[in-house]
């Protein structure tokens, strides 16, 4: 009896490919064909190694034929690397799954006043076309009606695609495709609504007369890599203005040369698309916001205190269905206990207490504390330790409804499990916060992916609440303002080129640009320092002597105005800016400018904060620096036995990346 075959999702790119007299495939630099010659060209191709033409149609899953060529499809990592040998295949990688995220609160960001202080007309967002990638719409909800909306742009190139129990009447002037959607998302319109009965209020988007083209790439959580993709391709090709993955891979990080998301976004930011997408929170252990506003208190009550006749204190403790008094936790947040924390679903939980007129939860849980789950009522999970802490206060004092407590940590917060920067695979570069791009993109239509970024980071708030500042690998830039990102004053701008450069720069090889690029592309000499890619922060990731950064921006505003230089000195660390003022005449005028650093103590493998600031009395254009300053003459005294684990330990990551 022999073994069965394991198979496999890969994913296969072409540079451009000719088929001769139906042979071994000859690979040409030919323009992209029509998509029904490059889907018969891939099936014959995966019949050189299925062995015949119908086992290749049953193989393949997807063809990327718009803005990029090639398939996924269900081989063996033999069959795999056959494909891999021919003379211009870009690139054979497995398709990995990755998971969903989760989304955010536009009232938290102060959405309200956009619009107002900066009187854009709703129609003004109505050509801004926002690409959703993720686990689909459910498109019967009132969140998609197109009350209002034009026609649909004419660059829009997508066709709505039914499925099942989704029909052409589902698409409209808000929802201009659809490719199986399922699930929920809000972009555009208002909709009064309510989740499960709790928090009433009003539930819209972030442009509110953006509209929306759904790519459905995720069933059950889970999200594969050909899926993303091909939406991406798909995406690209429709004429959208901007994608927004909420999804990411788990640990370890794919470089970006074999990741889907990466090799998309590559080609999205060359045709002027904006990607955001998910950080994720599977790196190290730091600082995502929590944005919850604490304006009420409520009191408390413990479950096996509010029992329902003839049950059991323990068992109500539990808190389970049927178990409870309503009239006892009306208007209460509730102290409960996980029983059995593998089986108990912690959710099912929270909806009783909802549905018993609870306002909140307290769930005593060791196990699951380090988690984010998402509850119908606000939610708190703790472990032993602080489960009797809680005990002796409550023992000792009276809960008063009313009561206000002082002296706590404010909002919003970070949660543990949130990851934080540095990225190991390119430390010198310190990632964004990406929430406000259709209303930018809407504001500035001609406006492309670098600048939509420059001014989203460049005019974040860099302080917590307590006034205390953040670090960068906290959470990026900082906390986005809608407001001050559409006048932002001054941005850094990037293109494709410098990306590629910054890759050489990092040792990228051509055939890792290859993968990445799908043409074939050498590094370009002599090739500029990564930590002088035009981003709007400063890295850098081994300062060891006095170093000079060069940055340009570009001026957008009303009339000629003058910016004065501020630093806020990372520590150990002398900057100077030169020069420290910068005239514009018009708005479209560059000028460059050089920021000296002089570091006078070693930061002990510990990289150091800063900020450089340009204001000229209306806008505050603000970078981040992050620094890790090692003397050379320091280096030489470390014993070589700490230096050997350094390298060591960052050559076992990248081998890890690259053999995933």
């Amino acid at each position: 009896m022999g073994f069965a075959k394991t198979l496999s999702s890969f994913t296969l790119l072409f540079i451009g490919y000719t088929l001769v007299n139906g042979s071994t495939p000859k690979f040409t630099l030919d323009s992209h064909p029509d998509s029904e010659s490059v889907i018969s060209a891939n099936h014959e191709i995966l019949a050189s190694v299925t062995g015949s033409l119908s086992e290749a149609k049953a193989a393949a899953l997807n063809h990327y034929s718009k803005s990029f060529q090639g398939f996924s499809a269900m081989i063996t990592p033999e069959q795999a690397n056959q494909l891999s040998e021919y003379n211009s295949v870009v690139s054979v990688f497995e398709s990995k799954m990755n998971k969903l995220y989760t989304t955010h609160s536009w009232n938290f960001l102060g959405l309200e006043t956009v619009y107002k202080s900066n009187h854009i007309s709703l129609d003004t967002a109505s050509d801004v076309i926002v690409g959703v990638i993720d686990s689909g719409i459910w498109p019967e909800s009132e969140s998609f009606t197109d009350h209002g909306l034009g026609p649909v742009p004419k660059k829009f190139k997508g066709e709505c695609v039914t499925g099942d129990n989704f029909t052409l009447a589902n698409c409209n002037k808000e929802i201009v495709l659809s490719e199986e959607p399922w699930l929920w998302f809000v972009i555009g319109p208002l909709l009064q609504a309510s989740l499960f009965g709790i928090a009433n209020g009003t539930a819209r988007g972030g442009a509110p007369s953006a509209r929306l083209a759904i790519y459905k790439v995720c069933w059950f959580g889970f999200c594969s890599d050909a899926d993303i993709l091909s939406a991406m391709d798909d995406a690209i090709h429709d004429g959208v203005d901007i994608l927004s993955l909420s999804l990411g891979p788990d640990l370890p990080h794919p470089i970006y040369f074999d990741e889907a998301i990466s090799i998309g976004a590559f080609h999205s930011f060359q045709k002027g698309v904006l990607v955001s997408a998910g950080a994720g929170n599977s790196f190290f252990q730091g600082s995502s916001l929590n944005p919850i506003r604490m304006e009420q208190s409520y009191g408390l009550i413990y479950g096996n205190s509010a029992a329902a006749t003839g049950v059991s204190a323990t068992n109500a403790s539990f808190w389970k269905n049927n178990i409870l008094d309503p009239t006892l936790i009306m208007g209460k947040t509730v102290i409960c206990t996980i029983e059995n924390f593998i089986s108990e679903d912690r959710r099912e939980k929270a909806l009783t207490i909802m549905q018993g007129g609870g306002v909140g939860m307290i769930l005593i849980d060791h196990n699951a504390k380090d988690f984010g789950f998402q509850f119908v009522v606000p939610t708190t999970l703790i472990g032993l330790d602080a489960a009797e802490e809680l005990q002796a206060y409550i023992n000792i004092e009276k809960i008063y409804p009313t009561i206000t407590v002082l002296g706590t940590k404010p909002a919003p917060d970070v949660a543990t499990f949130s990851s934080m920067g540095p990225n190991i695979i390119t430390p010198d570069i310190i990632k964004a916060s990406l929430l406000i791009a259709a209303i930018i993109k809407s504001h500035y239509p001609h406006w492309g992916p670098a600048a939509i970024k420059s001014a989203i980071m460049t005019t974040v708030i860099g302080r917590d609440p307590n006034g205390t500042q953040t670090t960068p690998f906290d959470y990026g830039s900082g906390h986005v303002n809608p407001v001050a990102s559409l006048n932002p004053g001054l941005v850094y701008k990037f293109n494709s080129h410098d990306v590629l450069n910054f890759l050489c720069i990092n040792g990228a090889s051509p055939e890792q640009l290859k993968n990445l690029t799908a043409a074939l592309t050498q590094c370009q000499k002599p090739l500029t320092a990564s930590y002088n890619f035009n981003y709007p922060s400063i890295g850098v990731s081994n300062l060891n002597s006095s170093l000079s950064v060069y940055r340009t921006v570009t001026y957008y505003g009303q009339g000629p105005t003058l910016y004065h230089a501020s630093v806020e000195n990372p520590s150990g660390v002398n900057v100077k800016v030169t020069p420290e003022e910068l005239k514009f005449s018009k708005t479209g005028e560059k000028i460059t400018f050089r920021i000296d650093f002089f570091p006078f103590k070693n930061s002990n493998g510990n990289f150091v904060f800063g900020a450089l600031i340009w204001n000229n009395g209306i806008q505050s254009v603000r970078s981040p620096i992050a620094l890790n300053a090692i003397y050379l003459m320091l280096i030489a005294s470390l014993p070589v036995s700490l230096l050997g684990l350094h390298l060591k330990r960052m050559h076992l990551y990248h081998f890890c990346l690259q053999n995933k």
